[in-house]
């Protein structure tokens, strides 16, 4: 038998390991791919779920802010101040957040009659909930990483599908940038995949990377880069794994969502109506979160917690005498955060309003096509196991590939890690296992000889 074309064995090995990612991958695309569609459309689902709270029929003067925090920490007994968000509707409900052991919880108040109309937990509002199935799965730092993980081997099926891709010698562009609906069956699985997988890569790929900052494994390998290069610059405003990092968290500056709140200095009366006239007139961003100090001679914090991070600003306050100590926008951060900021409000669906959620809707559910008429084509194509691509030989890696490989697992560790694992797991079946390199693909059978 002769020996295999060079080009054949290449193409071969990308084949197996387009196969192999896009076999784990698949669970996890079409879950990140639904969570995540939910989670773009979170400005108009707050809305809804807020409705009965931001048009109420109670009349009269307004109470005073410190009325509104007492009343807000007597529906939860022996709690303290965490974060008074600025009202921006006149007939809305007040938005406190108060901290009892180390928990948020949200308390609707009514600024004028004071009735508390709700009282829920952080942790536990419904977006919250798709912020941590969407980013690990409900299983802590663990999840983090399985979803990290199930990112760099995404990744790789994406790249490793254009090449498949890529058209060779063809001059025609059905099949390649559109799907021919009369070729039958076989045709229209393998024409709807490779056409959404090509129309979708760019903008996948994108969500992957800017996805990466909140992961568990790569948002501190970034953080220790950024330590060891004398990058990092104040605290972060984005979670890691879920949580702030610890230079945050210790800050207080955005703790409150997933973090742990530290105590808080005694509230003066009259301050926080003062910093709130003081805030008021500064046209900072929407939801603005003010924060009492963390000790006496400390100032107050007015942040702005707006979607598109790069409208984000924050100001410290003096309580006493209402003076504006400092104010940093966006633009004073340092550009690595400027760009994770621009990449994380994309990510989101904020950046350019509703054309980027629509454009984040229409690459999830492209995904979500990818994934299936991938599954399509494996269960109408399979024969023997697993029914993985038989591995021809052990082609040589060109200069450009193995740099590519490097590059790629520096950039994503967890990659690097797994791909080590695999070679070896890879290399042990099929020298000490038969039977399962015969279902993995690594032998072929005697019948196909």
């Amino acid at each position: 038998m002769a020996t295999p074309a060079r080009p054949q064995l290449s193409y071969n090995a990308v084949w197996r390991w387009h196969f192999y990612a896009g076999v784990f991958c698949v669970p996890f695309v079409i879950w990140l791919a639904l969570t995540g569609t939910i989670y773009l459309w979170k400005p108009q689902i707050e809305a809804w779920l807020d409705q009965p709270y931001t048009h109420l029929a109670t009349t009269g003067p307004t109470a005073s802010p410190d009325a509104q925090v007492a009343a807000a920490l007597r529906a939860v007994p022996g709690s303290t101040l965490h974060k008074y968000v600025l009202p921006e509707r006149p007939d809305g409900a007040v938005n406190i957040l108060v901290t009892k052991d180390h928990q948020d919880q949200r308390v609707y108040v009514d600024p004028r009659s004071l009735a508390v109309l709700s009282v829920v937990s952080e942790e536990q509002r419904p977006m919250r909930l798709i912020f941590h199935l969407h980013g690990e799965l409900l299983a802590g730092a663990f999840g983090s990483y399985l979803v990290e993980i199930a990112a760099c081997w995404t990744i790789v099926m994406l790249l490793t599908g254009l090449y498949l891709w890529w058209p060779r010698g063809r001059s025609d562009l059905a099949g390649v940038v559109y799907p021919r609906l009369r070729g039958g069956r076989r045709v229209f699985w393998r024409d709807l995949h490779a056409v959404s997988g090509i129309w979708v890569s760019l903008f996948a790929l994108a969500l992957i990377l800017t996805g990466l900052p909140w992961a568990k494994g790569w948002g501190s390998y970034l953080t220790e880069i950024r330590q060891l290069t004398g990058t990092a610059r104040g605290p972060v405003d984005w979670t890691i794994g879920g949580k702030p990092p610890q230079a945050e968290a210790m800050s207080g500056e955005h703790a409150g969502h997933g973090g742990m709140a530290m105590p808080r200095a005694p509230i003066v009366a009259g301050e926080l109506a003062r910093v709130i006239a003081v805030v008021r007139p500064l046209a900072v961003a929407p939801p603005v979160l003010i924060a009492p100090p963390m000790r006496p001679d400390a100032p107050w914090t007015a942040s702005s917690d707006a979607a598109n991070r790069p409208l984000r600003s924050t100001v410290k306050i003096d309580g006493r005498t209402g003076t504006v100590i400092s104010r940093e926008g966006f633009a004073q951060r340092h550009w690595i955060d400027q760009t994770i900021g621009y990449g994380v409000a994309g990510h989101e669906g904020a950046l350019f309003g509703l054309a980027n959620q629509l454009l984040g809707t229409v690459t999830a559910l492209l995904l979500v096509v990818l994934a299936v008429s991938g599954v399509v084509m494996w269960w109408r194509r399979r024969h023997i196991g697993l029914g993985a691509p038989i591995a021809l030989s052990r082609p040589r890696l060109g200069a450009g590939l193995a740099i590519a490989i490097l590059v790629l697992a520096l950039y994503l560790p967890l990659f690097g890690l797994t791909l080590v694992a695999i070679l070896i797991a890879e290399a042990a079946v099929r020298r000490w296992m038969p039977g399962p390199a015969l279902w993995l693909g690594l032998r072929a059978s005697l019948a196909s000889r």
